[in-house]
């Protein structure tokens, strides 16, 4: 079996495949804090919970944009499995040309799930990853990633809003019954669920705008939105397609794969 681990800088994200199938996942905060043992004890408990065990695990692949836990997730798979892991890093096999002015500088994230979407839909696509930050990336029908956008991701500018403004208090991020708000909690929800929703679409539009300028012959983009408030902010955007929450992971399965059949 596959051992998966997508670290990001608030949630590392755990999932086992049996081939294809991701049979169990388990999403968890980020620490850096960790040590070695404390990872591998904690993630040879997740797997317990799920029948299984460490000695199932035969191969582990590793997507981390939190460069001093990189090395602590690597021993663990080492110690705790016997097992290098594959990084996902400049020199690995993923078949997705990158055509940026620094292809070194893309988080692995990015790479990773632009892997999965275009494997998703056999086509040119747009990732949106809502996390930290929130990603939009391009791929086209050639298969290659062309670069995209990063922007303050929805938790961190809720955030900002909270520690600007005195007098707003912290609010649960859900649907407001209406835009306009008759009270303070349901105005400041509708701007941030709604007031986002327009970002997604708007910057969706302009991307689409300049694939049609530079691409002209290809078929017009799918959009994928995945992260933990993908679920939340799609259903409020005209131009999200399709949430798949663990495509991160089904990407992490693919290069690992590549990279076997590249051995």
């Amino acid at each position: 079996m596959l051992l998966v681990l997508d670290a990001g800088n608030t949630n590392t994200v755990i999932g086992v495949f049996d081939g294809d199938e991701l049979i169990d996942h388990w999403r968890l905060g980020t620490f850096r804090e960790r040590t070695v043992d404390e990872y591998g004890i904690l993630i040879k408990e997740l797997l317990q919970f799920g029948s299984l065990s460490c000695a199932d695990v035969d191969g582990i692949s590793i997507s981390c944009v939190v460069p001093p836990l990189l090395p602590t997730l690597v021993e663990v798979g080492r110690k705790f499995f016997g097992v290098e892991p594959l990084v996902v890093e400049p020199g690995i096999k993923t078949g997705l040309p990158i055509h940026v002015d620094n292809p070194r500088e893309v988080g692995a994230d990015r790479i990773v799930n632009a892997v999965a979407a275009f494997a998703a839909v056999n086509g040119p696509v747009i990732v949106i990853d809502f996390g930290t930050a929130t990603t939009f990336d391009v791929v086209t029908a050639a298969g290659s990633f062309e670069g995209g956008i990063i922007a303050p991701g929805l938790m961190i500018s809720t955030e900002a809003l909270v520690k600007g403004a005195s007098k707003l208090p912290r609010v649960e991020l859900t649907r407001p019954k209406a835009v306009i708000g008759k009270n303070t909690v349901a105005a400041m929800q509708s701007g941030i669920i709604f007031g986002y929703a327009g970002l997604v679409d708007s910057l969706v539009d302009k991307i689409k705008e300049e694939i049609r300028q530079k691409w002209p012959t290809d078929p017009a983009p799918k959009v994928i939105a995945t992260g933990g408030l993908a679920a939340l902010l799609a259903p409020e955007t005209r131009s999200i397609e399709k949430v798949d929450e663990h495509l991160t992971l089904r990407g992490l399965r693919i290069i690992f794969q590549r990279n076997q059949e590249e051995g």
